[in-house]
């Protein structure tokens, strides 16, 4: 008890748009029926003999599972048992599309089909392919350039997929973080990250592999030598600055966060320098304005293109078409294999993939700082058995203010942390960062299909900024934030927030995010006899919607603000109009809500 809570994020099941097609499928209303018929068939071309069947059998299961009405049946039939083995498969094809359809799985599967995958056994063939590829890459250091090449590209996009289905499960299950720890595969990892100058989505996956199985495991942690330290120092100082490689920099910074209690005392304000430097320049950033520069870059790009191909037809006439005939087969093979594994992947056009690189990158700064600052909360079972029971009873049985005030004491925050979150500016960048999203960026990427999704991911941002501002107003001192008038201003700016959207209640993720920073907001400027800028009709306005929200975290919120406003405004005169007003919203209704948390 006496600790708000600060959310603890964890990476959500990967899908680069935002969703898997299945959801996509779901709120159109177009959602296949359950059918064993395509499982059935594609499990069985799974042990045909030649290897073109084979790897067609996992392209089209790698789709399949994207369809969540199909999982069921692929359990049934065993389909993890029965792919597991491929991932050995002579061929190098058939592993790596074997390997993308249980990086499908994985992903859209959600923690039961992971926790059922470790069971099935598929850490197994999956850390012996990982080793396999590491010794793949050396022996080709001795190969012909043309064959080591070719090899290298077939082997680093296995382990690519391999990467990614171990960060998948190890994010949902504990046993396979043990195996993870237990095999070795850090050195293994380590390696493939090492590449990152040349290969920067190998690079990538091991970043985010690396940020899930460090944290919060102490056993992993006595694994880390001067060499590995030394291969993650590399790859977060790297001076080139593409998108992508601020998105491995940014998650890079994440698993040196996660690894603070191994690294010598002396070091620790030069290291939590380092990480924080890195996330104030993702978040300096305008991704607003990127989204807007990269889409026209693109448009650009494809109008030279077709201008371009125009121009060859005209001069090359008959012969131009002869030759994409000869090269029809096997440009068609290729990109066949790649288009039915590549499904959940991030897209190859490079402006949206630069693009979505930086949303990314921000999206996670958000979420390092905000784990920074509440690394000692309860976890979210604790707080969940908490807020259940003793909040509930306390706000029922205790007068507003006792609630307020037990609610709502603050965490501690390093001074290293603290010193580095001003010097940086951090809090006045996270501040821009609770604005809506660009409107005229929202507006290109609504006109395009593959730049639609964006929208949610810039949605998003604004969400996890909110809930960072949350953390820095209940841990920062007030003159830190700007003082007495810069929180009356942020007051303004979460009202307008709010309350400029006539349906927030429906916005279920904005409002417990705003929700959250009122809360601390409210409690911070209680604490310190500021007076407060929100009017109390939109406080209840707020709380009425709170109230009804099938969102715990929510109901949490709208618990605690009503405390801190009764104990505020029961200190004013001429306010017994509205603490009648807060009574009334402690009846039958308001009491079930709060016993329900």
């Amino acid at each position: 008890m006496g600790k708000s809570r600060t959310k603890r994020f964890k990476r959500p099941q990967f899908s680069p748009t935002g969703d898997c097609q299945a959801e996509a499928a779901a709120a159109n209303g177009t959602e296949p029926e359950e059918d064993d018929g395509p499982a059935a068939e594609l499990l069985e071309k799974l042990q045909h003999p030649s290897a073109e069947v084979r790897e067609c059998a996992c392209a089209g299961l790698a789709r399949l599972v994207q369809q969540r009405p199909a999982l069921p049946g692929l359990a049934r039939r065993d389909a993890v048992r029965r792919l597991g083995p491929l991932l050995l498969d002579p061929s190098l094809a058939v592993r790596e599309t074997a390997a993308g359809a249980l990086r499908n799985l994985s992903a859209c599967g959600g923690f039961e089909v992971c926790d059922d995958m470790v069971t099935k056994d598929i850490m197994t063939p999956l850390v012996a392919l990982l080793k396999e590829c590491s010794t793949g890459l050396d022996s080709n250091e001795m190969s012909p350039q043309e064959t080591k090449d070719q090899n290298r590209n077939s082997i680093e996009n296995i382990a690519n997929e391999v990467v990614n289905v171990l960060w998948n499960i190890c994010e949902c299950s504990s046993r396979a973080v043990s195996i993870f720890n237990k095999e070795g595969c850090l050195e293994i990892v380590l390696k493939y990250l090492s590449r990152f100058s040349t290969n920067v989505d190998l690079a990538i996956s091991v970043a985010y592999c690396l940020q899930t199985v460090t944290e919060d495991n102490p056993e992993l942690l006595k694994s880390f030598s001067a060499p590995a330290l030394h291969v993650l120092e590399s790859a977060m100082l790297s001076p080139v600055s593409s998108m992508e490689y601020i998105l491995l920099k940014t998650l890079v910074a994440g698993t040196i966060w996660n690894l603070k209690d191994i690294i010598p005392s002396k070091s620790q304000a030069e290291i939590i320098n380092a990480i924080l430097k890195i996330l104030s320049e993702v978040l300096e950033m305008d991704a607003g304005e990127m989204v807007i520069q990269m889409k026209e870059t693109e448009t650009q790009r494809m109008k030279t293109a077709a201008q371009t191909e125009d121009t060859l037809q005209n001069v090359n006439g008959d012969d131009l078409i002869e030759d994409d005939e000869m090269e029809e087969i096997p440009h068609r093979r290729k990109v066949r294999r790649k288009t039915f594994i590549s499904d959940l992947l991030p897209p190859t056009d490079k402006e949206l993939r630069e693009t979505i690189a930086l949303l990314t990158a921000q999206q996670t700064a958000l979420e390092i700082i905000v784990n920074m600052c509440c690394s000692e909360d309860p976890t979210d079972d604790e707080w969940e058995e908490l807020s259940s029971s003793d909040e509930s009873d306390a706000f029922m049985e205790n007068s507003l203010s006792e609630c307020g005030g037990q609610l709502l004491s603050p965490l501690c925050l390093s001074h290293e942390v603290h010193t580095a979150l001003t010097n940086y500016l951090i809090p006045k960048k996270i501040f821009e960062k609770t604005a809506f999203p660009n409107s005229i960026a929202v507006d290109v990427c609504s006109r395009n299909p593959s730049w639609k999704p964006l929208i949610r991911k810039m949605s998003t941002i604004q969400c996890r900024a909110l809930v960072c501002l949350q953390s820095l107003v209940s841990l920062l001192d007030v003159d830190h934030l700007g003082g007495p008038a810069a929180l009356q201003t942020l007051a303004q700016h979460l009202s307008q927030l709010l309350f400029s959207q006539p349906d927030f209640a429906k916005h279920v993720d904005f409002l417990e995010a705003i929700s959250s920073a009122l809360r601390a907001l409210l409690q911070t400027v209680a604490s310190k006899n500021i007076p407060q800028c929100m009017t109390p009709d939109q406080l209840l306005t707020l709380c009425r919607a709170g109230i009804h929200s099938s969102n715990v975290g929510v109901r949490v919120n709208v618990v605690s603000i009503l405390g801190i406003t009764g104990s505020v405004l029961a200190k004013e005169d001429g306010t017994l109009d509205t603490l009648k007003m807060v009574k009334k919203l402690k009846g039958p209704q308001f009491k079930l809500n709060c016993y329900l948390l």
